[in-house]
């Protein structure tokens, strides 16, 4: 064991290193093809990812961000829901998720999560339920699936819509061997490169078994065009990069086994890291985590941060600031979400990746026990 090496958070070349042979492939078959918009490989990810995710259909989009709004503006187009409605969020997700209610026109109500797992309470998910709520956003925090059998339950009594934003879930499943994208009504996805699956750049889509919803978002997402230069509505630009969906077929097959050795790696942190000073994440131990990142909490954080440094163990903090003291989001900051600000001032992520080495992993453990 290399005591002076350096352990980074995440090594992006690495990880992407034993696909280049086949993504210079189809960079060639790309090239040649002469159709760089919404061509063959668009198509191909779309019916793979459909499948893999059990979902009757997959439509790319540019981001993550996107496939949420065009989402909540779709439901908006079929009279489902409309401007200033509230919409139910996380309140500790990643600022994109709220960021796509209030672009859609639609009001967030920020909903606390369980400290146990991070994911939302449906207990005060229901609290905050109103005559004006029409949506439930469950986030997939950090790879985990949320309690999704009890918000579908609240959400079927006062028949409300459910979307996931899966972003962090590639490839996670319930107990019933169900996967992320197939859980509620619609679900989200980014493809950002840091993802379990991940582009090379930016990229995301939508997973429904919803048809009428499908072929909206299909539209929205392409200057509401039904046909060409034919418009049935005020659409937008956010298409799934043709090259990009090239990279993700390649990755697509080999995500059931990184995700294996993503739980294999959280397995180990979870029997052998025994420092009483960090709280360790969650876990039954079964598919529903794919651990996109592995969250630990520590009340001296700083501290911890800076022990890390001097082992030469790279981390990174997701994330520091909860939504609701965002500037940006000045009208919620003066709103008190104590288990939200406890869980942003204590957490802290180390290392899990599928290019860490049996070696690393001791090493990683051996730090933080240290401590």
């Amino acid at each position: 064991m290399n005591l002076n090496e350096t352990i980074p958070f995440l090594d992006l070349q690495k990880v992407n290193e034993p696909y280049f042979k086949d993504f210079m492939k189809n960079i060639g078959f790309f090239l040649n093809s002469g159709n760089y918009i919404n061509g063959d490989f668009v198509r191909k990810f779309e019916q793979k990812y459909a499948e893999y995710c059990g979902s009757k259909f997959c439509i790319g989009t540019g981001n993550g961000l996107d496939a949420l709004k065009l989402i909540l503006l779709a439901y908006k187009e079929l009279k489902k829901v409309k401007d200033t409605d509230e919409v139910i969020v996380p309140a500790n997700t990643y600022i994109a998720t709220i960021l796509s209610i209030i672009q859609s026109g639609l009001k967030p109500v920020l909903v606390e999560p369980r400290l146990k797992n991070y994911t939302i309470d449906p207990v005060e998910v229901e609290k905050k339920i109103s005559k004006r709520t029409k949506v439930i956003v469950v986030t997939h925090l950090y790879g985990q699936l949320g309690a999704m059998k009890e918000i579908n339950s609240i959400a079927d009594k006062h028949d409300i819509i459910v979307i996931s934003d899966a972003a962090q879930a590639q490839g996670a499943e319930n107990d019933l061997g169900l996967k992320a994208g197939n859980l509620c009504n619609a679900a989200a996805f980014s493809f950002y490169p840091t993802k379990n699956l991940g582009a090379l750049g930016d990229a995301g889509c939508v997973t429904t078994n919803d048809e009428e919803l499908a072929i909206l978002i299909n539209r929205l997402k392409n200057y509401g065009t039904s046909s060409k230069y034919v418009n049935d509505y005020k659409g937008y630009n956010s298409r799934l990069d043709e090259i990009q969906a090239s990279f993700l077929i390649e990755k697509l097959s080999n995500l059931d086994s990184s995700n294996k050795r993503r739980r294999l790696i959280a397995k180990r942190y979870m029997s052998e890291i025994f420092n009483p000073r960090v709280i360790l994440p969650y876990w039954n131990e079964s598919k529903d985590h794919v651990f996109h990142l592995y969250v630990m909490r520590v009340n001296e954080r700083k501290g911890f941060c800076e022990f890390l440094e001097k082992n030469k163990i790279g981390y990174m903090v997701h994330y520091p600031i909860p939504p609701h003291k965002q500037r940006a989001f000045s009208e919620f900051n003066h709103i008190s979400l104590p288990i939200t600000e406890k869980i942003h001032n204590e957490v802290v992520s180390i290392p899990l990746n599928t290019t860490l080495t049996d070696e690393q992993v001791t090493r990683v453990i051996n730090v933080v026990n240290e401590y």
